[in-house]
């Protein structure tokens, strides 16, 4: 089972329409997809889930709603950022599908990147939980 997909599209309009948005001069937006090769493989980190060399079939994937929250509101508070949105799916996901949209307004190019790099680490170390499978 996964959730409905946001429209980029019509997160860019509201985030251009929100009050920060004359504060703004870049967007950036990540988008997390299952991939085949397993987190071992392309990490170098030894992971309870699927070995390197095999192929993921699916992930179970969840996150702690609070930790989300904190995160973003963490995000907010970075240098020359206004504007945060985030997204993620739930439950077993195919190879392909959405894991998380992200979405970071800013005043200038390396406050937005920095803010985005940090924010989808943080989603990653400390917000979610992911399983692959084989």
């Amino acid at each position: 089972m996964t959730k409905p997909l946001p429209s980029i599209d019509a997160w860019m309009r509201e985030a251009k329409a929100d009050p920060t948005a004359a504060r703004c001069g870049m967007y950036l937006v990540h988008n997390g997809v299952v991939r085949e090769t397993p987190k071992a493989e392309v990490r170098g980190v030894p992971t309870d889930g699927v070995q390197p060399g095999d192929k993921v079939a699916s992930l179970v994937f969840g996150y702690d709603e609070a930790k989300v929250e904190a995160a973003i509101e963490a995000a907010r508070q970075l240098p020359g950022i206004f504007y945060v949105r985030v997204w993620l799916n739930e439950g077993e996901l195919a190879v392909g599908d959405d894991i998380m949209f992200v979405l970071v307004g800013g005043d200038i190019r390396p406050h937005v990147i920095d803010a985005l790099q940090q924010l989808v680490g943080t989603l990653k170390n400390e917000c979610v939980t992911e399983r692959e499978r084989a």
